[in-house]
């Protein structure tokens, strides 16, 4: 097995994980690894850099994900992602929605690995940081195992050791990107197979993984587990992922969570962020407990509006805890 690295991520999102959010997880888990949204090479190369790399340094270990198809771009753009101090850069070949496929790129690459080997090869040789790439097992009606095993073993000649496999094939055709997530089966038997065949490799398994014991278990077969609507949508689980995976930390409690993220909302309030930016990747945190309807009502109600401060945390904070004080 490997290092603590990998031992447990949050994944990549579209309009989930940005840099709020990110920050917000970092106050409940110091262990986790934590990636950014994925973002085209394109973007990198011709975009509003600052906006779009843009991040805390609390937020590290923190992995950059890139999408893309051209080996030249994405070297360059791992360059940049390499001087704005990011630990780790990834190339998605896993997203199955239809804007990523007309970019050739996402989980169409699962059907090319000589084209990802190449990427991989190019990005590798302009970075000293690590070079990873996260998958599918397949993709449509392609065979899981000789697609799986086959692209793994290209991408792998090319110098990348890290894969982090999402345990379902992606369907090109006919499923939306959220069918895509949940109605291919997943596999993790034979993501399991490629970890025994190929124990050199460090594999990362993501896929329908909603809880810490889950996570336990599938930690005794693979390096490393991800952890994706489950840690957006329930945020209050991280705060036990150091001490239960990582061992030693104490458990951080979803009020002690928001206090610590205080500083941090004040000070992106003086920049001009608006406050729901922030509390929009909060309102799951104290899902299950009592409060936590009034918790969600007054960040929903409140947080949108024009002028609003940490106040309306504040408030909404005080609710929960009252309820929670009552039993």
């Amino acid at each position: 097995m490997q290092s603590d690295r990998y031992r447990f991520s949050v994944a990549p999102m579209m309009d989930w994980t940005d840099r709020n959010c990110r920050a917000f997880h970092r106050v409940l888990t110091k262990r986790a690894l934590l990636w950014t949204e994925m973002v085209t090479a394109d973007a990198v190369l011709n975009g509003d850099r600052a906006r779009l790399l843009g991040y805390s340094a609390e937020e590290h270990p923190l992995v950059l994900q890139l999408g893309g198809s051209d080996p030249r771009k994405l070297s360059e753009a791992a360059r940049i992602a390499e001087g704005f101090g990011y630990d780790e850069v990834n190339l998605n070949c896993g997203c199955p929605s239809d804007r990523v496929q007309s970019g050739a790129f996402g989980a169409c690459l699962m059907a090319e690995p000589d084209l990802v080997a190449d990427c991989v090869a190019a990005m590798r040789s302009a970075v000293s940081i690590p070079v990873t790439v996260k998958n599918r097992i397949a993709i449509d009606d392609l065979p899981a195992r000789e697609t799986l095993f086959t692209f793994v073993d290209k991408v792998s000649a090319a110098g990348c050791s890290v894969f982090t496999v999402h345990a379902r094939a992606a369907w090109l055709k006919g499923l939306s990107p959220k069918e895509n997530r949940e109605v291919p089966p997943l596999d993790y038997g034979l993501v399991a197979e490629l970890k025994r065949a190929r124990p050199q490799l460090t594999i990362v398994l993501n896929g329908g993984i909603t809880t810490l014991d889950q996570c336990a278990e599938h930690l005794e077969c693979f390096d490393g587990v991800m952890l994706g609507r489950a840690a957006y949508q329930t945020p209050g689980l991280l705060g036990g992922v150091d001490a239960r995976l990582f061992g030693g930390a104490a458990v951080v409690s979803e009020s002690e969570a928001v206090r610590t993220y205080e500083p941090y909302i004040a000070a992106r309030l003086a920049e001009g962020v608006s406050l729901h930016a922030m509390t929009r990747h909060m309102l799951g945190l104290f899902t299950g407990q009592p409060g936590a309807r009034q918790w969600r009502r007054i960040l929903s109600e409140q947080a949108p509006r024009k002028g609003a401060g940490l106040e309306v945390v504040r408030a909404a904070l005080a609710a929960v805890e009252e309820n929670l004080a009552a039993g």
